[in-house]
C-alpha cells in the first residue's frame, strides 16, 4: 500500500475527551472511509505513521436527526476505527503527517 491509498482510507483523527483517554492505553481513534476493512486500516496506519498496530476495532456512528429552519435533516453516518498500538509505540496526532 502506498501513501496515497493510505490517505484515502484514513480521513482524520478523532479528538474528543473519550478518544484522548484511549491514548493513555495506547489507542488512537481515526475517522475512516466507509468501505475500509480492518486489514486496510491496519496497513494504512503502519504506512503513514511507521508504527506497529496490535488490533483494530471499528464502529459505525449513526447520524443524528437535526432540525434546520424547521425542516428535518439527517447527518451522515460515520465509520470510526480505534487502533491499538503495540507496546512502546505512540502516535502524536497534534503534528501534521
Amino acid at each position: 500500500m502506498n501513501r496515497v491509498e493510505a490517505y484515502d482510507i484514513i480521513m482524520r483523527p478523532v479528538v474528543t475527551e473519550k478518544s484522548t483517554q484511549g491514548s493513555e492505553h495506547g489507542q488512537v481513534t481515526f475517522r475512516v472511509a466507509p468501505d475500509a476493512t480492518k486489514p486496510q486500516i491496519k496497513a494504512a496506519v503502519e504506512v503513514l505513521f511507521g508504527v506497529k498496530v496490535k488490533a483494530v476495532n471499528t464502529i459505525w456512528a449513526k447520524g443524528k436527526v437535526k432540525r434546520f429552519r424547521g425542516r428535518l435533516g439527517q447527518r451522515s453516518d460515520v465509520k470510526k476505527a480505534i487502533v491499538s498500538l503495540a507496546e512502546g509505540q505512540t502516535i502524536d496526532i497534534t503534528t501534521g503527517v
